[in-house]
């Protein structure tokens, strides 16, 4: 077994007897040692976005003191959903790992697979755009500040 995925696999255990949340746990690594770990937290942060593999994107930007994971890799048990995929592009993660698909995770009660069908069909909760205007100006006065946004 690979030494990385069975510590993400320690991590979800931990997890489901600590009654935290789901079987879910990650672990980030960068030059073959691991920065970051997360288990999945719903259940106890009364939070639906604290899954296992945004607990470790926090716990390993915490570690290296950025918001930038360029070089890391993630090992996580389950096959990410698309909050967490969207989370591991913005980190920069090159390299994800995961145990089980989002099929294994359906058996079990998640529906991860209904969100990727919401999100291919372009079925997203009901969105309207509500003073542009006003937010223009103040993306303008952040713009002005000349800070950088992405490495």
């Amino acid at each position: 077994m690979n030494k990385y995925m069975k510590a993400a696999i320690q991590e979800a255990d931990f997890g489901i007897s600590q009654n935290e949340g789901g079987p879910f746990g990650a672990i980030i690594v960068k030059d073959g040692l691991i920065i970051g770990r997360g288990h999945n937290e719903v259940v106890k942060q009364k939070d639906p976005t604290c899954h296992g593999e945004i607990m470790a994107i926090h716990d390993a930007c915490r570690t290296l003191d950025t918001f930038d994971l360029t070089g890391c890799e993630l090992y996580t048990t389950g096959e990410p959903c698309p909050m967490c995929r969207g989370a591991i592009l913005w980190a920069n993660i090159s390299k994800v790992y995961f145990g089980c698909s989002t099929l294994d995770t359906e058996i079990i009660g998640f529906r991860d697979r209904a969100f990727y069908h919401r999100f291919e069909n372009h079925e997203l909760t009901d969105t309207t755009e509500l003073d542009r205007d006003e937010c223009l100006k103040l993306y303008e006065r952040y713009r002005k500040l000349n800070r950088k946004t992405t490495y």
